[in-house]
């Protein structure tokens, strides 16, 4: 199909300095989770994007110097010659594409804890990130930085760019943002000094002037200077010759930078779920940029839409389409709006499970993407699946996440697929879940599955189908997989930490009563200990029907695990702005209809709450009646030909939905192959022993 030709802007070439983008689509630096320890799986992540048609392609934060060290997150290091040889495989991956490569050079400043290199941060003038996560929290305080300091990162960023050159690297950045050591700069929170690095925002953006000096002088001629800059905070505060301190560094800095790459201050804001913030959030905060220089400009916004993509260029908001999140969910985007595509995008649904992994410390995983993270370990491309040697029947029982990524992956290898969904819509959990307040974006699982599998003529599916023993055995399939969900329990929470016990009585509802319409009389309880996403939301979700609601948790704050994928504060607000109180470290203890018992987690000290009914979202336990069944029946099995059984997604082991998505798929490629197979293992390049000095490998 032909390429609607409003779309012809996007892939247009666009200079950067002194190398030309191919087209408009940026691949900003991102965190892959994967660090110079995993050099080949990182070079065949970034590789998928090149071949689907991304101009740029950049690393995630590069550190330049042991005093950045953000370990154990995983970071990429340009320390020395191995260090260069690693992300050359990245770099020549990409080329062979026909894209740029980008690194983005790094100091953390007080940011990091340099928990492994145990020297003492660095920062402007001793001010800590005092971060309330446990996973940003260290005891080791920043010294303040002297003339030297500064002049040894600056010597740290010229050598880490002639390192980025030698490794091939088309682009080379200065970051100045999120906290890290230029922002620190940049801030008079952090800033207090009083010589030519502090006061005014001239003096205050000297530091990332000549961090972009001493670039450029080390790169040469013939590769881009980037600078990576947080503007969420300095376009609030006014300016002494423009409308904010934002503009006034964008001024200074113009003829300085070949690219802004322009961006929030906090992950929160920068990075937002599609829960809380909508597509191209950023415009009313960098839409000035491009009016203050001549210099092209990369944003981000969560781009999935090419409409909106065209739209931010048309009107001079950015000159390139940024992505990190819409990269990873479809690698291939770029491509298939260029071929006229459009409705085979896997369209990015924000949940911010990618994010989550680097707080992991793991490499990337995503939620509408199971491949990635995928592409060298195991084999797998996002767009190709080799086909079967054998075409064979599979009949895969239940349509929700799990089982619509495996029916569409097994139909792709050219099996004869059969769907079966007992309820009455696909999608499983999502089919309700979509309905609560932000989730819409989610059922973007469903819609790309749906639509792929709706044009295959290999493939047949059937709802309100519900499927017992004798009924599958009549169907003979080679290949039975099963994905028939999970349920929520009325379990409770022990002072071990554990699930313990239940809960029974007419007003003890679970997430499953709400989904089928079971509403529960107010004021209520909710009790959450699943921790992410779900308690909050049906929270959201009964206080929106005007239900009197109290949120109990045994963590810390509500929905406490959403600190992964930045939207713990979000979550806060959202519960605020509904009325909705908040009591942490509180076990449920008893429930008489009228009066909830609760025990502080770690002192038992116990409160009474009166309350009509109590929503228990808790532990999920697989819905395994028909595996129970199954396994009884075995000889009949045999006899009807069917040579597999297997079990994927919440019926298997219940997860988030990248879990369900990612087993449906393994499921689909392992098909008929006799259980798991392993995948490779990655190892560091090392040309020597350790302890040469890195001097030595400088280049």
């Amino acid at each position: 199909m032909a390429r609607d030709s409003r779309y012809d802007v996007l892939f247009e070439p666009v200079r950067i300095g002194p190398v030309t983008a191919p087209n408009r689509f940026y691949q900003v630096p991102h965190a892959s989770g994967m660090t110079n320890a995993l050099p080949r799986v990182r070079a065949a992540f970034r590789e998928a994007k090149a071949e689907g048609g991304w101009g740029v392609i950049c690393t995630g934060a590069c550190s330049i110097d042991p005093s950045s060290d953000d370990a154990p997150l995983p970071m990429a290091t340009m320390w020395d010659r191995n260090d260069i040889r690693a992300h050359a495989l990245m770099t020549e991956a990409v080329h062979r594409h026909g894209a740029l490569a980008g690194v983005e050079l790094w100091h953390g400043g007080a940011s990091v804890m340099n928990r492994a290199s145990r020297l003492p941060p660095l920062s402007p003038s001793g001010i800590p990130w005092m971060a309330t996560h446990v996973g940003f929290m260290g005891n080791l305080r920043p010294r303040s930085m002297d003339k030297a300091d500064i002049r040894d990162v600056l010597r740290w960023q010229a050598d880490g760019a002639r390192k980025a050159r030698t490794a091939g690297f088309d682009i080379v950045y200065v970051y100045a943002g999120m906290g890290y050591l230029g922002y620190e700069f940049l801030l008079p929170e952090y800033n207090h000094r009083t010589d030519e690095y502090g006061g005014s925002i001239e003096n205050r953006v000297r530091f990332v002037r000549e961090m972009l000096e001493v670039t450029r002088d080390a790169v040469g001629k013939d590769c881009g200077v980037a600078l990576r800059v947080s503007l969420e905070e300095l376009h609030g505060r006014p300016g002494t010759h423009q409308p904010s301190e934002a503009h006034e560094l964008v001024a200074l800095l113009s003829d300085h930078a070949d690219l802004f790459d322009v961006k929030m201050d906090s992950s929160p804001t920068d990075c937002s779920a599609s829960r809380f913030t909508g597509e191209g959030s950023h415009e009313p905060v960098i839409d000035f940029v491009k009016k203050m220089t001549d210099k092209p400009v990369v944003g981000v916004g969560r781009f999935t839409s090419p409409d909106t993509m065209v739209s931010q260029i048309r009107r001079g908001v950015l000159d390139f389409i940024g992505g990190a999140r819409p990269s990873i969910a479809d690698p291939f985007l770029p491509n298939k709006i260029r071929d006229g595509r459009i409705e085979e995008i896997r369209e990015c649904i924000g949940c911010n499970i990618c994010i989550s992994s680097w707080h992991d410390g793991v490499p990337v995983r995503c939620t509408q993407n199971p491949t990635a993270g995928e592409e060298w370990r195991r084999g797998w491309h996002p767009e190709r699946v080799a086909p079967a040697r054998k075409r064979e029947k599979v009949l895969i029982v239940g349509g929700g996440p799990a089982g619509l990524e495996c029916a569409l992956t097994t139909a792709r290898q050219g099996h004869e697929v059969t769907l079966a969904e007992a309820g009455s819509a696909w999608g499983g959990r999502l089919a309700f879940e979509r309905t609560l307040p932000g989730l819409a974006a989610w059922n973007r699982v469903v819609d790309y599955r749906l639509g792929r599998l709706n044009e295959m003529t290999n493939v047949s599916m059937y709802l309100e189908s519900t499927l017992g023993v004798d009924e599958i055995i009549d169907l003979a399939p080679d290949h039975l997989v099963l994905a028939t969900g999970a349920r929520w329990t009325r379990m409770l929470y022990s002072s071990m930490e554990i699930p313990v016990g239940t809960l029974d009585g007419p007003e003890v509802y679970t997430p499953d009563d709400i989904a089928a319409g079971r509403l529960p009389q107010g004021p209520t309880l909710v009790f959450d200990f699943d921790n992410y996403y779900h308690g909050g939301v049906l929270t959201e979700h009964l206080a929106a029907q005007g239900i009197d609601v109290t949120y109990v948790t045994p963590a810390g704050q509500a929905s406490a695990w959403t600190i992964m994928t930045n939207e713990l504060p979000l979550v806060h607000q959202a519960l605020s702005r509904r009325k909705v109180p908040v009591r942490t470290l509180q076990i449920l203890k008893e429930f008489d209809g009228e009066t909830a018992t609760l025990a502080h987690l770690f002192t038992g000290e116990q409160t009474k709450l009166a309350c009509r009914s109590v929503l228990i979202v808790g532990l999920r336990a697989p819905r395994g009646q028909l595996k129970d069944a199954l396994d009884t029946r075995l000889a009949d099995l045999e006899t009807a030909g069917i040579g597999s059984v297997t079990v994927i997604g919440d019926a298997l082991a219940p997860g988030a939905i990248a879990h369900a998505v990612h087993s449906g798929h393994l499921a689909a490629r392992e098909l008929g192959q006799g259980g798991r197979k392993p995948y490779l293992r990655d190892t560091p390049i090392t040309d020597r022993e350790p302890g040469f000095a890195p001097a030595e490998a400088a280049e």
